[in-house]
Formats: C-alpha cells, sequence, structure tokens
C-alpha cells in the first residue's frame, strides 16, 4: 500500500489522508463527503489558498487572475478544460487577485494572468501572460 497523502478539500479546507493509488477512484471529502477532485479550478480565498499550498501532497497550479483583465478571461476557458487532464495528481485553484491583494503583494504577483505551480509549499514555478489549453498543460508537466 502506497503512502497515504494529503489533500486539501476545495468546499470545506479540511485536510484528507488519501492513499496515493486511490488518487483516481474520486475519493470524497471525510468531513463535507463532497468530491476532492472536480474536474474543475476551485475559486479560492487567501485563506484557503494558503492552506492549499501548505498541506497538500499535490501540486497546486493557481491561476492568479482579475475579473477586468481581457487576456485571464480569454485564458479561463482553457484552464478550466486542463484542469480534468491534470486532476487528480495536480490541484488547480484560482485565485481573484482583486479580491486578495495581500496575496497578490505576498507572491509578487506583477501581471496578471500568472500562473504559479507550488509543491511542498513552495513555489517551483512561474508563468506570466495567457497561454492556451496545450501551454498549460506542457509547461506544468515540464515541472513536475
Amino acid at each position: 500500500m502506497g503512502n497515504p497523502l494529503n489533500v486539501v478539500c476545495p468546499q470545506c479546507s479540511a485536510v484528507n489522508r488519501i492513499p496515493a493509488q486511490r488518487l483516481d477512484e474520486r475519493p470524497n471529502c471525510g468531513r463535507c463527503h463532497r468530491p476532492l477532485f472536480t474536474g474543475h479550478p476551485s475559486e479560492l480565498s487567501a485563506d484557503a489558498l494558503q492552506k492549499h499550498i501548505a498541506r497538500n501532497d499535490v501540486p497546486v497550479l493557481v491561476d492568479f487572475w482579475a475579473p477586468w483583465c481581457g487576456p485571464c478571461r480569454m485564458m479561463a476557458p482553457a484552464y478550466e478544460q486542463v484542469a480534468g487532464k491534470l486532476e487528480p495528481h495536480v490541484r488547480l485553484a484560482k485565485l481573484n487577485t482583486e479580491q486578495a491583494p495581500a496575496i497578490s503583494a505576498q507572491f509578487a504577483i506583477r501581471s496578471i494572468p500568472t500562473l504559479a505551480l507550488f509543491r511542498g509549499g513552495r513555489e517551483v514555478a512561474r508563468q506570466s501572460g495567457a497561454i492556451g489549453a496545450d501551454g498549460i498543460l506542457s509547461w506544468t508537466r515540464s515541472h513536475l
């Protein structure tokens, strides 16, 4: 049996311990009983994002965006599309920088959209500017 992984629930932020080999079996949260992975990016608050970065054993890909940003809106469908291909081995999250200016400052987000990949609580890669679905997939996989 593989080592259990910590997976933070995108709905209630509970930390779940899931055997690595069960990730592909669509596990549910032990607290709220909702799916831990939905194949869609999770819109997170600043506090929830901090917990996802710090406590998830699966890498976390974050789209820093804002509603007024044209390139952000253009990239959103591509980001949505890749969620189904990368989950459950990568958690996809979105953070509205307008609602969380302190977190944007903490991570030195200078332009949006910006994708940041976190692993083990640390940022391992960053990509600024809108890219398509194939670009998101290949960029993410190249940094795993």
